[in-house]
């Protein structure tokens, strides 16, 4: 089977929900696959349907993210293989409890997946992209990371980091030919919740999107070129205030004396 013309895709977390939904929607565009998560089955499973129904190749790599080694694993591939155009930063964790409550130790997992995993892949595919002049990263982070007073703290901060890492990569990497997208779904219909011990029949059926509706729009977000995709945003213009209010800070976050209100200067 030759290669596509658009390149292979490496999506992690590709097994389910969003990861699986990005691999059918990309095959469908004529990208060939590298599909990266724990369950090998369900990775060939996948695998074996979207090359019969595109004609495209998809190759299974089996790499659990919460362990350091197979990240490099996957980092090493990402790196040598000049046929991988685009990385889905997808592979992400979330919360069982709240902050209070939850075991430490799993939350330290949930940072090894959605931080350090997602840190090394987006800085990798950041590096090689760039000397080569071209290549694509969308990142999936969450609309949490604008909510930190209302959900699990750890949580909404490794979300937070994808999106200040994703807006740093665009400022670095854009002017040399990479295009940078962080996707910030709301609640969407995947494993993740059963996963964590909860249900999203639990939540109002208004507040939960379809994952393939997601997807669909977040890729309609990529193609017009936006670095923060908000899939439930009926106004832009309201995350664009929120941007140049965060700007207008700028000039006023470093001084050499405290601010006069403090009455220490």
């Amino acid at each position: 089977m030759s290669h596509s013309s658009l390149g292979t895709a490496l999506i992690t977390g590709a097994s389910a929900g969003i990861g699986a939904t990005y691999a059918d929607r990309l095959a469908k565009r004529g990208y060939d696959l590298l599909l990266v998560a724990r369950d090998a089955a369900r990775l060939k499973a996948l695998a074996d349907k979207l090359s019969a129904a595109h004609g495209i190749k998809a190759e299974v790599f089996q790499a659990d993210l919460t362990n350091r080694d197979e990240v490099r694993k996957v980092e090493k591939r990402l790196r040598e293989d000049e046929a991988i155009t685009l990385l889905v930063n997808n592979a992400g964790i979330g919360s069982k409890t709240t902050m209070l409550e939850d075991d430490i130790d799993y939350l330290e997992t949930m940072i090894e997946v959605n931080v350090v995993a997602v840190n090394r892949l987006g800085v990798a595919a950041a590096q090689t992209f760039a000397k080569r002049g071209k290549g694509s990263i969308i990142n999936i982070a969450s609309v949490v990371a604008f909510l930190a007073e209302r959900f699990h703290g750890t949580y909404n901060a490794t979300k937070a980091f994808v999106l200040n890492l994703t807006q740093s990569i665009h400022a670095e990497a854009g002017p040399k030919g990479v295009k940078v997208q962080a996707v910030l779904p709301g609640l969407t219909r995947t494993e993740i919740f059963e996963r964590a011990g909860n249900s999203i029949d639990q939540l109002p059926p208004s507040m939960v999107m379809e994952v393939t509706d997601l997807v669909d729009a977040a890729l309609a977000g990529f193609d017009q070129g936006e670095v923060v995709t908000i899939p439930s945003l009926p106004d832009p213009a309201d995350y664009e205030a929120l941007t140049t209010a965060r700007h207008a800070l700028g000039p006023n976050l470093s001084h050499n004396k405290p601010a006069s209100r403090y009455g220490v200067a």
